[in-house]
């Protein structure tokens, strides 16, 4: 289906009718009765948190991602935390991160007491951009650089090679940030048995639920212990082992927190992980259906796709050419919500939210970030998507866009249409 419309319609904003008649949100979980049934079963059993289902979701885990070990948290921020902390974050260091990313990914150094770096993102993918991270390590005046956190913007991992051997050459660690990308390959491989730890979400939006949940993957042994102990207030034996063992006694090793995934979470995550390789084809099946139909339209940047990878599609995340058009992208973002298509924006700029501009006071700049977020729109993106919902998705930005085509606007008819054009410039 071509995104182009055969004629001009009036958009639903203006009075016209919505190209749906309900809201296609732009994510959400997708649930079935083996789901339902794998959480009634742990419902049932010993042990609803601490228990054998732990273990298996973990195991089972990194066997998929291709890890020799996987540690499970409460919530994919807990996971980020874990690894700040496993990577030896602390008040002195400091951390290089992309601004192009939900806050978690930076918050986790400040918990830590340490800095975060942000350094810009690379034009296409808007990941982090591994020229800018060596002007950030070039920079340093000391060795506190601990570890390099990578986002894998939308699902498309980072350059992870190049990124990975600039962390080891100043004695740092690779943090990758694949809370989009479960699934995704880079140059053959699984994301997770790449960096020296992988961070994953299972959010209700992401390829895999929990409810809410994360997991770090790692082939460090060590890393993975000092994981485990983080994540159960510091004690070096878990209370499944100390009950089968017969023993009562624990030690407090180090200062850890209670971010624990329980039995019942952990049964939902290992029966989600069987439909994981068909909702990982639906959402790349969706986004080349995007792809070829918004190519046909000029005002609209489809996301690129480099050589040697496959993304998971967490996102699709168009930008506008907003040279090409009448309106801002508050505009275009209201006249889409008014068809129905619920869509939304990734991300506001780390920098550019109130804490870390008043925290920090920065005067430092990131043009492509702080560009990219000025034209981004996020379109609905869930492997539950229906072939209707898809249609629906591309007849509306079609509809939108090329109704603020500055090369149409001549062609709007009805006062209230002009009327409605020049608040949207005037408010520009």
């Amino acid at each position: 289906m071509s995104a182009l419309p055969t004629k001009l319609e009036t958009l639903a904003i203006h009075g016209g009718t919505p190209v749906r008649e309900k809201l296609l949100p732009y994510g959400r979980q997708s649930l079935d009765e083996a789901d339902v049934q794998a959480v009634v079963e742990v419902l049932k059993s010993d042990w609803l948190t601490t228990g054998p289902k732990i273990g298996e979701f973990e195991e089972r885990f990194a066997a998929w991602v291709g890890a020799r070990h996987a540690v499970s948290f409460s919530s994919g921020t807990a996971a980020l935390h874990g690894a700040a902390f496993a990577a030896g974050l602390g008040p002195g260091d400091e951390a290089i991160t992309t601004p192009m990313t939900f806050c978690a990914t930076a918050n986790c150094v400040l918990y830590q007491g340490a800095t975060p770096v942000f350094a810009d993102v690379s034009p296409d993918t808007l990941n982090l951009d591994p020229g800018e991270v060596a002007r950030k390590l070039s920079a340093r005046t000391s060795s506190s650089t601990k570890a390099i956190i990578a986002v894998d913007y939308a699902g498309h991992p980072a350059a992870l090679d190049e990124l990975g051997e600039l962390a080891k050459s100043h004695g740092a660690l690779l943090i990758e940030d694949a809370c989009h990308a479960l699934g995704a390959e880079y140059l053959g491989k699984r994301v997770g048995g790449i960096a020296d730890m992988t961070v994953f979400s299972f959010h209700p939006v992401k390829h895999l639920t929990t409810g809410e949940g994360g997991m770090v993957a790692t082939n460090d042994a060590r890393l993975a212990e000092t994981l485990r102990r983080f994540r159960n207030h510091g004690i070096s034996s878990e209370a499944r082992q100390r009950q089968e063992s017969g023993q009562w006694f624990y030690e407090m090793v180090l200062l850890g927190f209670n971010y624990r995934l329980t039995d019942i979470a952990c049964a939902l995550g290992l029966s989600q992980l069987e439909k994981l390789a068909a909702n990982l084809a639906r959402r790349r099946e969706i986004a080349a259906q995007y792809t070829a139909a918004f190519r046909d339209l000029p005002a609209i940047l489809v996301p690129t796709v480099r050589d040697g990878v496959d993304p998971a599609w967490h996102l699709y995340a168009v930008r506008l050419k907003l040279e090409m058009l009448a309106v801002g992208r508050g505009e275009v973002f209201r006249a889409l919500r008014a068809e129905n298509i619920g869509v939304n924006v990734h991300y506001i700029p780390v920098h550019q939210h109130p804490y870390y501009r008043e925290r920090f006071r920065s005067k430092e700049s990131y043009p492509v970030a702080e560009d990219a977020y000025e034209r981004l729109i996020s379109l609905p993106m869930f492997h539950a998507m229906t072939a209707q919902d898809v249609e629906d998705v591309i007849r509306a930005l079609g509809k939108v866009v090329t109704r603020f085509d500055r090369k149409y606007q001549g062609k709007y008819e009805g006062k209230g249409e002009r009327s409605h054009l020049l608040e949207s410039r005037q408010s520009k």
